[in-house]
């Protein structure tokens, strides 16, 4: 039996400049699932995602996923394309499997926690405040630089990587230390600054956009008391759910997030289109 892709529209140009199309998976054209195809709308038009590949109940499990996956490179590849991105919800252990064979490379997993109504108390000697003008412009540095970096570790390339990085910056503080909802703060222990905080107060959810520990300040239980202080400005501000991202490879903070009671939502892959 012959495993295909049909298309199920035309392709379609949006105003974003992304491109998108919609296929049905067919055996020996006869549908047994579909999947979506589009640009990404950050990276620009090389890198392309996968989205809603799925297959019916009576023909899983004989290699028809696979087969449309790849016949779905093969299209990119006609886009132009030289990166495919994935998004496995974490439930989804058959997807995992499935992209992860196929070549697929983890970049990050997003992770949330349930929060009750109880405000978490800081370490004594450890006190957070906002943080001031004067410190925002070389943290905004950093964190430009630091997660540009972790993407080009990951795959995406320098010029993509940096767009990436602005355009969150720009979108997650578009009035610096003013933006409304969005909390920045310093961490002081025993005076000294020990790390920082980046929060943002959305409407379902608080999320941890940035946590950094001062390099002198390692290793001294600081990541953990960073991560205490967003859950009591999340609970403050109305939450009762955090959520957050982590990079493939960064075991500590891996580590750390599940020592606090925090569990993989979905898991992001990618793979280079040779």
């Amino acid at each position: 039996m012959t495993t295909t892709l049909r298309p199920d529209e035309p392709l379609r140009q949006h105003p974003d400049g992304t491109r998108s199309r919609c296929y049905h998976v067919c055996v020996n054209g006869r549908p047994v699932g579909g999947l979506r195809l589009s640009t990404h709308p950050e990276y620009g038009p090389t890198v392309a995602r996968l989205d809603d590949l799925r297959i019916e109940e009576p023909d899983r499990g004989r290699g028809r996923g696979t087969v449309a996956a790849l016949a779905a490179e093969e299209v990119l590849r006609g886009w132009g394309c030289a990166h495919i991105v994935v998004s496995v919800p974490a439930d989804a252990e058959a997807a995992l499997r499935l992209v992860t064979a196929l070549g697929y490379v983890p970049r990050s997993r997003s992770m949330a926690k349930s929060l009750g109504s109880g405000r978490p108390r800081l370490p004594a000697g450890s006190v957070a405040r906002p943080m001031t003008e004067a410190e925002y412009g070389p943290w905004h540095a950093r964190e430009r630089d630091g997660f540009a970096r972790d993407l080009i570790e990951r795959g995406v390339p320098e010029r993509q990587a940096y767009a990436k990085a602005d355009r969150d910056l720009a979108k997650f503080l578009p009035d610096g230390l003013a933006t409304e909802n969005t909390l920045v703060s310093v961490l002081e222990q025993e005076g000294d600054p020990a790390g920082s905080l980046w929060l943002g107060l959305w409407p379902e959810t608080a999320f941890v956009l940035g946590v950094e520990v001062r390099p002198e300040q390692r290793r001294r239980g600081h990541g953990r008391t960073l991560m205490a202080l967003a859950e009591a400005q999340a609970v403050e501000g109305g939450k009762n759910r955090i959520g957050l991202s982590v990079f493939a490879g960064n075991t500590p903070a891996e580590r750390l997030y599940a020592s606090l009671g925090y569990e993989t939502t979905a898991h992001h892959l990618y793979k280079v289109l040779a």
